[in-house]
């Protein structure tokens, strides 16, 4: 490479270390995501000049530059076209993507060099395609389990530890046989293996446990594009990985912690049964306290300190806009309104933080568990909007499957007004002892309609 070459790596580099730094606040989230991406595109674009500069034809950078065009297109539509409430599914399939990348570099570089392929080389490679393997398929059932084309209940089939194990045996001794011998045919078979041991990892995780899932899956992708770095020398693209790689590892740490698990016992499966079904409303359980949109309002309206507390069924009826409507009046009227962010809320890390800066609700309003939990003693009404396991006092007993998981503090507030569509349970399985709190009032509704109506009702009653 030329010295000007070397120059446009290392901004670049610079660009993924100050944009990765960006976003570790919303407010400056964008800026770090507009600061990578420029950061890609000078490395896409320096990658091509050496490709023009050092090839007798064409091709190299035809091909680069198609596999560019289409995946900018296909990422342009995607951004555009999935929904917030896809968005875990699509950070999972660009997981996948990643990884199974990541590990076609390896593969490729391994033929070509081969049979005189270096030890060095031939690790890197190695644990490339391992992770990558691993990743690809994990990331691909991840996917799935949450678009419910997967089961998101755990997968405990017979026997699944000791397919783990021989997979796991089958990859090392296949590494190791590479190793000692290049052998591209053994190579493929570790390849298929780490696939394999990818499906049998996530298909024993339950729902309740996808945001740790899909951090660790991400750490795993960028540790993968590491090694493709050590593998085609590419200072650039080992700074990435590594930094995908630790931010993803740390990430993973937090979730797990946020829900008082190993990552362990993440791993070992078995917690979470997806999605609650339909089950009894309100009316038809005489321990249940139904309220009305006009009982409600007036209780939000003559408040003095409201805490909001959204969960996944906020973002599943896309409400975002029409809670931040309704805070706006409040907050009009004198009220102190917040917003209680626990860090599994939703589907993935910082499901609930993209979805409010989506609807324009101010960064300072958004405060973390450690942050606002003391608060909810003080405050006159929690409004839980679509919030399910992450508010369930039974976390504060052994003996459930959410025993020992931090919370929300919710029932420490004066009123607590819930809306939910029903009274089915979330990801862990459980009925949540929240709903039949004597100061719980149940306001059963799709969320979009009940905070349009709830909006309107505090305008006609209290102007």
């Amino acid at each position: 490479m030329s010295a000007v070459e070397q120059l446009g790596y290392l901004a670049a580099a610079v660009a993924f270390v100050l944009g990765l730094h960006l976003m570790n606040s919303p407010a400056t989230a964008r800026r770090g995501n507009l600061l990578s991406a420029a950061g890609m595109v000078l490395a896409l674009v320096i990658t091509a000049v050496r490709l023009a500069r050092n090839t007798e034809t064409m091709t190299g950078p035809v091909v680069l530059l198609a596999g560019v065009a289409v995946g900018a297109a296909g990422g342009a539509l995607l951004a555009r076209r999935v929904p917030m409430t896809g968005m875990p599914q699509l950070v999972s399939l660009f997981n996948a993507v990643g990884g199974g990348a990541a590990a076609l570099v390896a593969v490729t570089e391994y033929v070509r060099l081969s049979p005189a392929i270096g030890a060095q080389t031939t690790v890197s490679a190695l644990l490339d395609v391992v992770i990558g393997g691993v990743t690809f398929t994990g990331s691909l059932i991840a996917a799935g389990k949450l678009q419910g084309w997967v089961t998101g209940n755990p997968v405990l089939f017979p026997g699944r530890r000791a397919v783990s194990v021989g997979l796991v045996a089958i990859v090392v001794a296949g590494a190791v046989w590479v190793l000692i011998t290049p052998n591209v045919p053994v190579l493929v078979v570790v390849i298929v293996a780490a696939a394999a041991f990818g499906v049998a990892m996530v298909l024993p995780i339950g729902g309740a446990d996808m945001p740790v899932v899909i951090s660790l899956l991400n750490a795993f992708t960028g540790t993968a594009v590491a090694m493709a770095g050590f593998v085609l020398n590419s200072v650039a693209l080992i700074i990435a990985g590594a930094l995908v790689g630790a931010s993803g590892t740390i990430l993973t740490k937090l979730m797990a912690d946020a829900m008082n698990r190993s990552v362990i016992a993440v791993l070992v499966g078995g917690f979470g049964t997806g999605d609650g079904g339909p089950a009894a409303v309100g009316s038809a359980d005489t321990s249940v306290r139904s309220v009305t949109a006009e009982d409600a309002a007036i209780q939000l309206a003559y408040a003095r300190k409201v805490i909001v507390v959204p969960g996944y069924g906020l973002a599943a009826a896309q409400a975002q806009h029409e809670l931040s409507a309704l805070a706006d009046l409040l907050t009009e009227r004198g009220v102190d309104v917040c917003y209680a962010i626990h860090p599994v809320a939703g589907r993935m890390p910082g499901h609930m933080n993209v979805l409010l800066a989506e609807a324009n609700v101010p960064y300072p309003m958004l405060k973390e568990m450690d942050e606002v939990n003391d608060e909810f003693a003080v405050t006159d009404v929690a409004l839980v909007v679509g919030a399910n396991d992450v508010t369930n006092p039974a976390a504060r007993r052994p003996g459930n499957p959410v025993s020992g998981m931090p919370i929300l503090n919710v029932d420490a507030a004066r009123s607590v007004i819930v809306i939910k569509r029903s009274m089915g349970h979330g990801y862990a399985g459980i009925d949540n002892e929240l709903y039949t709190a004597p100061a719980t009032g149940m306001l059963f509704a799709d969320a979009k309609s009940a905070l349009a109506d709830l909006t309107s009702s505090v305008r006609s009653l209290v102007g």
